[in-house]
C-alpha cells in the first residue's frame, strides 16, 4: 500500500514556498570516472558522512509527480464514496481496470479509486483501535448496503471487500489494550473480516472480469491462509499475466512467498524465475528483481539463493524500460537502505548483500539526478509495508538526510580533497575544490 498522499492544496502550497537547489552550470564539463575506495579503511579514517553529504549537488522534491497522480486517483475514490455516487466510482474503476491506467510508478488507479472509497471507515475502525475501543459497526454496515443495488458489480464487492481486509489487518496490529487482550481477539477478528471478504468475492473472478484490481483483491485474501494444498503462486501468476506492466503484483508476489507467509527461500527463487521468464517481453530479466526486492528487505535469509548477477541485470532492465526518477530512486534507496551492512550477517551472506549493494554506484552514476526523499524514509522504516509515520515534513528531512549519507558514503573518497559531485538529467559531474 502507498504511502500516505498529500491533499491537493497542501502540495500547490510545498511548490510555492519550497525552494530547490539548483544545480551549478559550469562550462567544459566532462565526464566523471569513479574511482574505487581505499581497501582497509579503519575506524579512526572514517569519513565524516555528514560534512561530506553537505558536497553532494542533488535537487531535492519534496512532492513529486508519482504521489501527485496517487493524490488524484485516491481523493477521486474518497469524493465519490462520501457523496454515495457508486455508479460513478464503479464505472471509474471498470475503465481504469479495462485501460489498466497506472501512476507514473506503476500503481494501479482501480487499486488507489478503491483505496480512496474505503479510506474513511478503515480510518475510523484503525482510530478506534488505537483507542482501545470496538470499531463501529455503522461504516462497514453502510457499506455492505450498498452491494444490494448492484451484486452483480464487481467494483462494488471488490471495495467492501477490501475495506474487510483492512479492518482485519487493523485487528492484526492493534496496540495492546482490554479490547486486544482477550484470548485469541486479534485471531478471531482477523478470520472473521477475511472470512467475510472471501464470501463476497466468491461469486467473481479477476481472470473471467479481465480486472487487475479484482485478482489483486483475490491475492491479499491469501494472507488469512495458514496452509494450502495448492501453489499460491497460480493466484499471482493470473494476476501478474492480466498486468504484467506493474511492479506492485511482482513484489506482493515476493513478499507472499517468504518462508514467515506462504512459501520458502527455494519456491521464491522459483518463482522469480518463472515469472522473468514469463514477462521477458515486457521487463526483460527486471520481473526477477520485482519478485526479489520486498523479500530481500524483509527477510535477508532471501538473500542465500539469490543470483546477483542475475538479479544486477533485472535492475539494468528495469531501469532501461522506467528511467523515470520515481524508479531510480526505489532502486537506489534499495540498494543503498535495505542493503547496507549488518553487524551480525554471515559472511557468506555479507558478501551477496555487498554484491547486491555495489549496484548503487552505477545507478546514482548513470540514472539518478533528482531525489525524493519519502521513498528513502520508507526504506528506512518499514520496506514494502505501509505503516504509521511521524509528520511530512520529518520523513521529508529524514529522508534527504539518509539519501545524501548513503551517495556521501560510496563517493567519500572521491570529494575529500573537497571537491563536489552534482546530478542533473545530463550525468553525474565531479565539481573540483575552488
Amino acid at each position: 500500500m502507498p504511502l500516505p498522499s498529500p491533499i491537493m492544496t497542501a502540495a500547490q502550497s510545498f511548490f510555492r514556498h519550497t525552494s530547490l537547489p539548483r544545480l551549478s552550470v559550469l562550462s567544459g564539463k566532462v565526464s566523471y570516472m569513479l574511482r574505487s575506495r581505499r581497501p582497509g579503511r579503519t575506524r579512526a579514517d572514517r569519513p565524516d558522512l555528514d560534512a561530506l553529504s553537505r558536497r553532494i549537488i542533488l535537487p531535492s522534491m519534496p512532492i513529486t509527480d508519482e504521489e501527485m497522480a496517487r493524490a488524484e486517483f485516491q481523493d477521486r475514490g474518497l469524493k465519490l464514496a462520501r457523496q454515495e455516487l457508486w455508479d460513478q466510482l464503479a464505472e471509474a474503476i471498470h475503465d481504469a481496470d479495462a485501460a489498466r491506467t497506472a501512476t507514473p510508478g506503476g500503481e494501479s488507479a482501480a487499486l488507489l479509486l478503491s483505496f480512496g472509497a474505503r479510506s474513511d471507515v478503515v480510518a475510523m475502525a484503525e482510530d478506534a483501535l488505537f483507542e482501545g475501543t470496538a470499531p463501529p459497526s455503522a461504516g462497514i454496515d453502510a457499506f455492505e448496503a450498498i452491494l444490494t443495488d448492484a451484486p452483480d458489480d464487481y467494483a462494488r464487492a471488490m471495495i467492501v471487500a477490501a475495506t474487510h481486509i483492512d479492518i482485519g489487518w487493523a485487528w492484526r496490529h492493534a496496540p495492546d489494550s482490554p479490547l486486544t487482550e482477550t484470548p485469541g481477539a486479534r485471531a478471531a477478528q482477523f478470520k472473521a473480516h477475511f472470512d467475510r471478504a472471501a464470501d463476497l468475492l466468491t461469486r467473481f473472478s479477476g481472470l473471467a472480469e479481465n480486472a487487475p484490481s479484482l485478482a489483486a483483491t483475490e491475492c491479499a485474501l491469501l494472507a488469512a491462509q495458514t496452509c494450502t494444498d495448492r501453489n499460491v503462486a497460480d493466484d499471482f501468476e493470473d494476476l501478474i499475466d492480466l498486468d504484467p506492466t506493474s511492479p506492485r503484483h511482482m513484489r506482493a508476489l515476493g513478499q507472499t512467498l517468504l518462508p514467515n507467509r506462504l512459501g520458502d527461500y527455494k519456491r521464491l527463487e522459483l518463482e522469480a524465475r518463472r515469472t522473468a521468464s514469463r514477462t521477458g517481453d515486457v521487463w526483460g530479466a527486471g520481473a526477477y528483481a520485482w519478485v526479489y526486492l520486498d523479500a530481500l528487505a524483509l527477510d535477508a535469509g532471501a538473500l542465500d539463493l539469490l543470483d546477483t548477477d542475475f538479479f544486477a541485470d533485472g535492475l539494468r532492465d528495469i531501469l532501461a524500460r522506467c528511467p523515470d526518477q520515481h524508479t531510480a530512486n526505489l532502486l537506489a534507496a534499495f540498494c543503498a537502505v535495505s542493503m547496507r551492512p549488518q553487524d551480525d550477517t554471515p559472511h557468506a551472506t555479507a558478501a551477496i548483500r555487498a554484491s547486491v549493494q555495489e549496484n548503487l554506484r552505477w545507478i546514482l552514476s548513470d540514472h539518478l539526478h533528482e531525489l525524493h526523499p519519502l521513498i528513502w524514509t520508507q526504506a528506512l522504516h518499514n520496506p514494502g509495508q505501509p505503516s504509521r509515520l511521524p509528520s511530512r515534513r520529518a520523513l521529508i528531512s529524514e529522508g534527504r538526510q539518509t539519501a545524501l549519507r548513503a551517495i556521501a558514503s560510496i563517493f567519500a573518497d572521491d570529494i575529500s580533497d573537497g571537491s563536489s559531485i552534482a546530478f542533473s538529467p545530463a550525468g553525474m559531474y565531479h565539481l573540483p575544490s575552488i
